[in-house]
């Protein structure tokens, strides 16, 4: 009884949060006047509440409410017809009672296949597809069709009736088409942002949740605003103004009277052949590269240098050096790709680009960089919520303490200071502030580059030199091998309109190859290999550096 119980209460909540709003658009159609919906559609809830309350719980609640529906309509254009028969004389082929003769495939086009059947009008001819879209999709009766095709009803009806033969044999079919099926929940959006807009561009392009539908609706799947309004739910001209927005802002394009979504969402079956090689290749790469840069730290030791500076320790500095060492690497190779997305100029002064990922339990805890003001970066990691342990971005006041911090000077804002301190950026030493972050210094790599033309250097300086050099080459054909691979990859899961764009996939490349993505797989494997540590008491600047002259 319970359980009863709570199925109502659901599928009550499900009615009026989803569907009374259809309702009301579905009877406004129907009968051309704002009273007369509003009359239906409550007759319409009416039942359906009552029904709900007695008990009925149906197999499928979609198909269910729209059948109650059409039932309701064919009920009330029947009595409309019999009151004003003999005043009017309207005829009662004006209204469009419910067909007790549709087939199966009516009610599977009037409830949850209505995606299927909009997949199967691109296999129709036009003349067939067009009186099933004003059918089927503008709600049109057949004398409406016959006149604004210029055709006999008898016409109409003949060629609605082969459509829908054409149409069931391909709704039975497995088309290998349309292989994704979002949900907005299920999407990462990740905006990259050189300069945002005036208006917030992209952020308040990309958060609203009509707009993610939207755009996942038309992804690989070019849809007229009519075929929009009804996918989303919601009423054409608030669509029509939105898809226009869209499109002025370069993230839909047109084509026609159609829109597609102009910017990538990787699916989670490309992650997925992405994920499987990188467990392949990533392990091999991290004992090369952990290994050169043990080295390369024992190279500068010998010549009494430090390559991070004197303000973090070996195993802190490693969660900046890792990633750094990854980019020095991808840059050397000669098939990165050297375009970047988020240099894309846009309306409103924004230099943005977008990527979409479908959401993947399989993945990495992901790592991000931030770029900011005064020489200061920061490599920032999901993995422990050690992220969140500092905020997500420093100002320009902020930066600008740390560089003097960095330079041994004076703070300037000495409450700016404080927050550093409390951020776990710096801390106090006999009344000084000292930093507590990495420093990469051009002064102390050019006075390692001297120690290097040297020729009195110890055998194992020679050494390690030598091997260095070998793993290099090593590293660089795995960096080559990582960016055909997953071009590979993305290519075979990508719609033509991206695909055959040679700059979006470069700029794809080194977005996923580059950053992020392959940087998450990188810290993953030198954890699981003990070479990266982390607990309680580790810096919440670990990441963070200074680039010095």
């Amino acid at each position: 009884m319970q359980e009863s119980n709570a199925m109502r209460d659901r599928l009550l909540r499900e009615f009026a949060e989803h569907y009374m709003e259809k309702l009301f658009y579905f009877c406004l159609k129907k009968t051309g006047g704002h009273s007369e919906a509003e009359d239906l559609t409550q007759d319409i809830a009416l039942q359906i509440i009552t029904a709900l309350n007695k008990g009925t719980i149906p197999t499928s609640f979609s198909a269910w409410v729209w059948q109650i529906a059409r039932n309701r309509y064919a009920a009330w254009a029947i009595a409309k017809h019999n009151r004003n028969e003999s005043i009017t004389g309207v005829d009662i082929g004006d209204y469009e009672i419910a067909d007790e003769s549709e087939t199966i495939l009516d009610e599977m086009i009037h409830t949850e296949q209505m995606a299927l059947l909009r997949r199967e009008l691109a296999f129709i001819k036009s003349d067939y597809r067009n009186i099933v879209v004003a059918y089927y999709i503008e709600n049109k009766s057949v004398r409406e069709i016959a006149s604004l095709l210029a055709l006999s009803e008898t016409a109409v009806k003949q060629r609605l009736h082969r459509a829908r033969i054409l149409l069931k044999e391909g709704m039975d079919m497995a088309r290998e088409f349309g292989k994704r099926s979002y949900n907005p929940e299920k999407i990462i959006y990740t905006n990259i942002c050189n300069k945002p807009g005036e208006l917030g561009q992209p952020w308040t392009l990309m958060d609203p949740k009509l707009n993610q539908n939207i755009f996942l609706a038309c992804y690989d799947n070019p849809m007229t605003a009519e075929e929009l309004a009804i996918e989303v739910g919601v009423a054409l001209p608030y669509i029509d103004d939105i898809v226009k927005h869209l499109t002025t802002q370069t993230l839909l394009i047109q084509t026609g009277n159609t829109y597609e979504t102009n910017f990538t969402i990787i699916s989670r079956e490309a992650q997925k052949k992405i994920h499987s090689y990188y467990e392949e290749t990533i392990p091999l790469l991290i004992t090369y590269m952990t290994e050169s840069i043990d080295s390369l730290m024992a190279q500068f030791e010998e010549a009494d240098l430090c390559y991070y500076g004197p303000y973090q320790s070996y195993e802190e500095a490693k969660w900046m050096l890792l990633p750094d060492y990854y980019a020095d690497l991808y840059s050397l190779c000669e098939s990165s790709p050297k375009i970047k997305l988020g240099n894309t100029k846009k309306n409103n002064n924004g230099i943005w680009d977008v990527v979409a990922f479908e959401k993947c339990d399989f993945t990495p805890d992901p790592v991000g960089i931030h770029s900011q003001t005064n020489g200061f970066v920061h490599y920032r990691f999901a993995y422990a919520g050690i992220q969140n342990r500092t905020p997500a971005n420093l100002s320009q006041d902020e930066t600008y303490e740390l560089s003097l911090m960095v330079k041994k000077q004076s703070p300037c804002n000495v409450s700016v200071a404080e927050k550093l301190v409390q951020y776990g950026y710096a801390h106090k030493q006999k009344n000084q502030f000292v930093p507590r972050v990495s420093v990469i210094s051009q002064s102390t790599q050019e006075a390692f580059g001297d120690f290097c033309q040297k020729k009195d250097h110890s055998t194992e300086f020679v050494n390690r030199a030598e091997r260095m050099r070998e793993l290099h080459q090593i590293m660089l054909k795995m960096v080559d091998d990582i960016n055909r691979t997953v071009r590979e990859i993305l290519y075979e899961d990508l719609p033509n309109c991206i695909r055959n764009n040679s700059t979006m996939m470069d700029a794809l490349l080194e977005s996923i190859c580059a950053t992020s993505h392959t940087l998450s797989y990188l810290v993953k494997h030198a954890l699981a290999s003990g070479w990266l540590k982390y607990n309680e008491t580790t810096s919440p600047a670990i990441g963070a550096y200074f680039n010095m002259p």
